[in-house]
């Protein structure tokens, strides 16, 4: 079978004559992701157009459609790269090779940086929780990813709880859940807290401040909390 039968499948579908696959062809595919991840963090799935997509990759809607299939498809492959990038990181951070205690302070400050070194990935979270996660629901590839960081934290709580420096049975999904969440939603409502409040969190003091409570908080419940 010829490599990427099935994209000119798709553009003979569409009455669009199919793009020759270039000297290249992963050099496309990533530029047209790169545009495409920008345009669907600014503007949102929705919003988000296949045409500004194109423009910006230099490319055509020929040969989005020759790689991607369609606008759904596109957004899917963007947040398995969102997702990629973020699992990658993680692994990056070799949380098992310091002492439990180090290693949640590691998570929780990683945690915190990519959020704030990469808000597109808050955008695209924001508009496919918007679309209740239909692309993420069919991307068996994003589950698998998710998984080994849920294991590796669960091993970390195992050492905590034998060493004695944690508490008894914490669930790591759902400290991992706190963890991002404690970061998530102080970002992605950094303008209307710091409006109603009438205080400016987006300041780097601030945010410091904002690292070392989360910390303390997350530990603080580790080690104090009951059984």
């Amino acid at each position: 079978m010829p490599r990427d039968a099935t994209p000119r499948k798709r553009a003979r579908e569409r009455g669009t004559t199919a793009v020759p696959v270039t000297r290249d062809p992963n050099a496309n595919r990533a530029r047209i992701l790169e545009a495409a991840t920008a345009e669907f963090a600014r503007c949102g799935f929705g919003g988000a157009r296949v045409d500004g997509i194109a423009a910006a990759a230099g490319a055509n809607k020929r040969m989005l459609y020759y790689y991607f299939g369609n606008k759904d498809a596109l957004f899917g492959a963007v947040l398995e790269r969102a997702y990629e990038g973020i699992r990658a990181a993680e692994t990056r951070l070799s949380l098992l090779d310091v002492t439990p205690d180090k290693g949640v302070r590691r998570l929780v400050a990683f945690t915190w940086d990519y959020y704030l070194e990469h808000p597109e990935f808050l955008a695209l979270l924001n508009s496919e929780n918007l679309d209740k996660a239909r692309h993420i629901r069919g991307s068996s590839k994003i589950r698998t990813m998710n998984s080994p960081v849920i294991e590796t934290l669960r091993e970390i709580l195992r050492r905590g709880r034998r060493q004695g420096l944690f508490r008894a049975n914490p669930d790591p999904l759902q400290l991992y859940i706190s963890i991002a969440g404690l970061a998530y939603f102080y970002l992605s409502n950094n303008h209307t807290l710091s409006a109603v409040f009438a205080r400016d969190l987006a300041r780097p003091a601030a945010r410091r401040e904002r690292l070392a409570h989360m910390t303390e908080l997350v530990l603080g419940y580790l080690r104090h909390g009951g059984a």
